[in-house]
């Protein structure tokens, strides 16, 4: 995902609520107009200082079925588990086990050397020219047995530029540093992340889309046709991109992460630091993009998967958390000669998730100015 933040981070003047139940009734009317419509199910959840406040599911998970998404409906969350991510690298790194400025190789010896070394820094921020998908990649249904297989995809690839010198948005990189954490804590990555994310924190909802697995509080996943009809979304293997984009939530769990990162408790300041300051290429520009955040006077991670579409946003500020969850992807299908092909979306389909996620956080805040970075 990539998104400028310009007009993300400009001075908001927020407007007071009288009751949580206004503020709830409108949000439900935003949500209502602008993305029940154009997806089979959604959940949405909202955590004021910590608690949440409103956690509410519309339509359907599975439209055969026709059973209705619940609070308790994990969906794919796509990119949204770089931040899942991001706080295991920010324990390590505060356990003394990773070196954010350490060459990849200090973890991952066979990893192609490169001119200048390739950092788990930059690898965080999207700074080491690692190539993003090409073709069907992202919509893979091939099994990797460990994510250090799944580094074969690309690693040996030319990079598309010089490491530092230029933000470009690739989620391999995430696949890397993954690898990379399990050396460092000497724990398979799903076992890290469980026991020191996710157990801690509660996020008993929250665990990897294993393919093939019966889950009844999955949702079935969905695109659109060429038409905009909702259709079955293609098989998919994500046992290569558990750090980048291979985990299932729930709404309420990632409010609760999202709280969590807003307060003392999971992370230390200097982690949360370390995860919400803007990383700088190597001639001095910032990028807005942190250790696995979007990053301005908001924060924010979106996520598209197939089946999926998601954001996570935070409003340091108002001590605001909105997470959105919807089990229908941006990407579209059509049939050509019997073969599958991505065709373009219709444009009725398309909805602004990162605005609707600040509209209503600001529904949901005091009367007061979001003027103050995230520190």
């Amino acid at each position: 995902m990539v998104l400028a933040l310009a007009s993300f981070t400009t001075t908001l003047n927020l407007s007071a609520q009288t009751t949580p139940t206004n503020a709830i009734m409108q949000a439900r009317a935003i949500l209502q107009t602008e993305i029940e419509p154009k997806v089979p199910g959604l959940s949405v959840a909202v955590a004021v200082d910590g608690k949440v406040v409103w956690s509410e599911g519309f339509g359907c998970a599975d439209l055969v079925a026709k059973s209705p998404v619940t609070p308790a409906t994990r969906f794919r969350i796509g990119s949204v588990s770089k931040p899942l991510t991001a706080a295991g690298l920010a324990l390590l790194v505060e356990r003394g086990q990773m070196d954010m400025d350490a060459p990849v190789q200090k973890y991952i010896p066979d990893f192609p050397h490169t001119n200048p070394p390739i950092t788990i820094r930059m690898l965080a921020g999207h700074l080491s020219g690692i190539r993003s998908y090409r073709g069907s990649e992202a919509v893979s249904s091939q099994p990797f047995p460990n994510l250090s297989a799944g580094l074969k995809i690309f690693e040996n690839d030319p990079l598309e530029t010089t490491p530092g010198t230029k933000f470009s948005y690739a989620s391999y990189n995430w696949n890397v540093i993954g690898v990379a954490m399990e050396v460092a804590s000497r724990q398979n990555f799903l076992d890290y992340m469980q026991a020191s994310v996710f157990q801690p924190l509660g996020m008993t909802n929250t665990r990897p889309d294993l393919a093939g697995v019966v889950d009844p509080q999955r949702t079935q996943f969905y695109e659109t046709d060429a038409a905009g009809k909702f259709i079955p979304a293609p098989k998919v293997d994500l046992s290569y991109a558990w750090p980048s984009g291979g985990f299932l939530s729930t709404a309420e769990d990632l409010a609760r992460f999202g709280s969590a990162l807003l307060q003392p408790g999971l992370l230390k300041p200097e982690s949360r630091r370390l995860l919400f300051t803007s990383q700088k290429t190597s001639d001095g520009k910032r990028t807005h993009y942190g250790v696995g955040w979007y990053v301005g006077k908001i924060a924010f991670h979106g996520g598209d998967s197939v089946g999926g579409s998601s954001i996570l946003l935070l409003d340091p500020s108002a001590r605001i958390v909105v997470a959105i969850l919807t089990n229908r992807g941006h990407l579209a299908f059509g049939h050509a000669n019997g073969r599958i092909k991505l065709a373009k979306l219709v444009d009725g389909l398309v909805f602004n998730r990162e605005k609707i996620a600040l509209q209503i956080a600001k529904l949901f805040a005091p009367p007061v100015t979001i003027s103050e970075p995230l520190k």
